[in-house]
């Protein structure tokens, strides 16, 4: 039987085209699904829509529209993007799906019969843009602590979930779990920001708009979205509250990771796991807020007109120099940022030089010298010895990285099996022992070690650039991809003819990119 492994994103809410920030998460997503399932797990990814709340109404009814069909178009335009970005989910949910809204309507029910929930009303200062209440102190410049834009006095009768019941088992639980929250910096904001000074009951149905899933026993409320939307990890497994749960809740669940935006990390650390607590069920391994992705120091907006979508740049410049840039470009911890200049410089330096450059030399010496034939190396150095140690030592270092979810450190590593072949290649100047006869066995050599570490880096690489890989395999005529050829370095076979060389990446002339990118805007 093999590992499971589930893997979720936070679900995309349908307001709008997501931009490229909210696109880094399900390219995240995708590269460690991806890695483990090359490891041999069984992987379980599942990606989708947030489709309900009060302002959908209100932007479906600005554009004369029923909510629906709002949704409908935003959900294609959603998956639209993640299939652009070359994302190997293997579910896409959406929270208006009738068998996910049936299944909130119990999971509310259910809360309320055992007293987890309870009627009363609510007057706070609300922010329409977040649909969150928040209290006076919790104001950020008398703004909305998350988005900083107004909020507004309100008063409604809702239901409460009763947060502080759950309050000291959350804060064991995440003291006893030192993984549960990251990274590290999210879990002392949490504690220390939100459960220790005490936790407000939460309010979970609003009666100011329809568009929701209504109570099942007292209509004029709908379902509020952190019940609604949180739900959507375990009632699209088959989880029932009523009756015995599918088979695939019973083998995936408990979630190894919630990959979401450190905005949302108090929804998923403090209200999920109380929900799951209220349901008797495990909690998820591991919740991690990742960073935000910045255009050079300020946050995306439309009001600033500041805001990049995913399927432009990959028209400009590819999907896996997209793909390599999110993943390599964006901190582990702290913020990144996006501009046109740095993704062009990046695509120079490390996919068009580092790697482009070593991949179409390297084959078109074995065509030059060899007829594009494999043949076996005969004559070792000790130069040799250094480039394959390192090598074959790389396996294990991007395992590591990727283990504490250090994707651009795990990238670094395979890149760094690139630098040394070029560095190889300046050490042992196979142009030159081409000139010598009796040189050949030692040319043999060096360019069997060079196409094998090639080999070895395409293998790694194929769980973040995949259509890069590909292309590395295809050039070196090779099938032989798997993680069980990496353990030793004889898996390019002998005899084999090489593909023609083709560029993986061409080097981009900045200015003229630039103006291009200016004058098409």
């Amino acid at each position: 039987m093999k590992e499971k492994y589930y893997i979720s994103t936070a679900i995309a809410y349908t307001s709008g085209k997501p931009h490229i920030g909210n696109t880094y998460e399900i390219v995240l997503a995708d590269a460690i699904a991806r890695y483990k399932r090359f490891l041999g797990y069984d992987v379980y990814f599942q990606t989708g829509t947030d489709e309900h709340g009060e302002k959908i109404e209100l932007k479906a009814k600005a554009q004369g529209k029923e909510p629906q069909e709002f949704v409908d178009e935003i959900a294609l335009e959603v998956r639209r993007i993640w299939d652009t970005m070359n994302t190997s989910y293997d579910k896409f949910v959406r929270t208006t799906a009738p068998s996910h809204m049936e299944e909130v309507a119990k999971i509310f029910k259910r809360l309320y019969d055992q007293g987890d929930i309870y009627k009363g009303k609510y007057e706070g200062l609300y922010c329409t843009p977040c649909e969150s209440f928040f209290t006076e102190s919790q104001l950020v410049d008398g703004k909305c602590p998350d988005c900083g834009r107004e909020v507004h006095v309100a008063s409604e009768e809702a239901y409460f979930f009763k947060l502080e019941k759950y309050a000291k088992r959350l804060e064991e639980y995440i003291e006893t779990h030192p993984d549960f929250i990251q990274p590290e910096s999210r879990k002392n904001e949490i504690i220390n920001n939100f459960i220790k000074p005490g936790l407000q009951d939460l309010c979970v149905s609003r009666t100011s708009f329809d568009w929701g899933i209504p109570v099942s026993f007292d209509e004029k409320h709908v379902v509020y979205v952190w019940i609604d939307a949180l739900s959507n990890y375990i009632t699209f497994l088959g989880y029932h509250t009523e009756e015995e749960s599918e088979e695939d809740f019973k083998k995936y669940w408990p979630a190894d990771l919630h990959l979401i935006g450190k905005d949302i990390l108090r929804f998923h650390t403090i209200y999920w796991p109380i929900m799951l607590m209220a349901l008797d069920l495990p909690l998820p391994k591991q919740i991690f807020g990742h960073p935000w992705v910045l255009i050079g120091t300020d946050k995306m907006s439309k009001s600033k007109g500041n805001i990049i979508y995913a399927d432009d740049l990959v028209n400009l410049f590819g999907v896996d120099a997209v793909r390599y840039y999110l993943l390599h470009e964006i901190p582990f911890a702290s913020d990144g940022t996006i501009t046109y200049e740095l993704l062009i410089e990046r695509i120079n330096s490390d996919l068009a030089n580092i790697l482009g450059n070593l991949v179409n030399r390297t084959i078109s010496m074995s065509h030059k010298y060899f007829d594009g034939v494999v043949l076996e190396p005969k004559e070792e150095e000790k130069i040799d010895q250094e480039l394959k140690s390192l090598v074959l030592d790389t396996t294990e270092k991007v395992n590591q990285k990727m283990d504490r979810l250090r994707i651009a450190d795990a990238i670094d590593d395979i890149f760094e099996i690139f630098r040394r072949c070029n560095k190889y290649i300046d050490e042992t100047t196979p142009w030159a022992l081409a000139k010598e006869e009796s040189k050949k066995e030692r040319l043999q050599t060096v360019l069997y070690n060079l196409l094998e570490s090639i080999r070895h880096g395409a293998v790694l690489l194929q769980s973040f650039l995949p259509e890069t890989a590909d292309s590395i395999f295809h050039q070196l005529n090779t099938e032989n991809r798997y993680y069980e050829s990496l353990s030793n370095f004889n898996g390019l076979d002998y005899g084999i003819h090489l593909n023609k060389p083709e560029p993986l990446f061409i080097r981009i002339d900045k200015e003229k990119k630039l103006k291009e990118i200016e004058e098409s805007e």
